[in-house]
């Protein structure tokens, strides 16, 4: 392809190339872009085109498991997006101001680390902030870090993951947690006058999903004693509720990070055995894009999460 100048690509591009390089990066799928855009798929391939003619280069890579953007598509998404923003952010100032109806704010958070982080900063935050419509998603790091980068998530509340997951991305470290191994209250290992591994694998297990970084901790943590986890007798769940409701009525054993439990261990409502777990913290912290400024009600929240950090070491 050839290149176009600068000056001529500036003059040139227009937001619906923009939208549609966004809505592509976000969906990994041409036809559920065009959906969002409410366009046809011949109609979202000839934008896509068109862009690629004014950058020069290639900026998707189109296949049978969908759409990707390459590396120079990454970088002009960075810029596509604070482009965008700053667009929203002006038609919310023509509507009346920063604090106009239509504010929001985008959350990620991964099911291990939301029970002990979200619930009080999103207290704090609605009452200081109750214009602004907040959203939440969970789920793995990966489908996060992927969210946050093509621009659909705002902040994510997280842990860092491999290099080629945090292209693009900032971490922002609040604290380490430490794996856990927690029961209900009475559970007959409490009893053990010497508790051991050992011991505990004789028990139901509920560990978390295959390719999450608790069930990497926890194999790894086994590992070092020479064990394994058994095939039978366990849950893989990356469902919080349903894992501490498991173990409340059962004689499970839940590993998991101490700030998914943090709670319902200072209530009494779940117990953590005497086990030490040493090697086995785990950074969380905040993720964001590093090169697009925080939209100003993420720097809002940011600091709640901060002030908690801070009252919790």
């Amino acid at each position: 392809m050839k290149k176009i100048s600068a000056t001529g690509f500036a003059r040139n591009v227009q937001l619906r190339h923009l939208r549609c390089l966004v809505a592509v990066a976000q969906e990994r799928n041409l036809a559920r872009a065009a959906e969002r855009l409410a366009l046809s798929q011949p109609a979202v391939s000839k934008t896509l085109v068109e862009l690629e003619t004014l950058a020069g280069r290639r900026l998707v890579e189109r296949g049978r498991r969908g759409a990707r953007l390459t590396a120079a598509g990454d970088d002009l998404l960075a810029h596509a997006l604070r482009v965008l923003e700053a667009v929203g952010e002006a038609g919310h100032s023509v509507e009346g101001g920063a604090d106009a109806r239509g504010a929001r704010l985008r959350l990620g958070a991964l099911p291990s680390v939301a029970p002990a982080w979200l619930p009080q900063a999103l207290a704090a935050f609605v009452q200081a902030q109750p214009q602004v419509q907040v959203s939440l998603t969970t789920g793995p790091n990966p489908q996060l870090l992927e969210e946050l980068r093509g621009g659909a998530l705002d902040l994510v509340l997280g842990r860092m993951s491999d290099p080629q997951h945090m292209t693009g991305l900032s971490f922002e470290l609040l604290q380490a947690e430490p794996l856990a191994l927690v029961t209900r209250p009475g559970h007959p290992l409490m009893s053990l006058p010497a508790l051991s591994i050992h011991a505990v694998l004789d028990y139901p297990l509920v560990v978390y999903s295959e390719g999450t970084i608790p069930r990497h901790t926890t194999e790894s943590f086994l590992s070092a004693w020479g064990l394994k986890l058994p095939a039978a007798r366990r849950l893989d769940t990356l469902d919080v509720a349903v894992a501490r409701l498991l173990v409340r009525e059962t004689d499970a054993v839940w590993f998991t990070p101490l700030g998914a439990a943090a709670d319902d261990l200072s209530r009494g409502i779940l117990s953590r055995l005497p086990l030490p777990t040493p090697g086995t913290e785990e950074p969380v912290g905040l993720l964001l894009r590093s090169e697009a400024e925080p939209p100003v009600h993420a720097r809002e929240f940011m600091a709640q999460l901060r002030a908690l950090a801070g009252r919790s070491r």
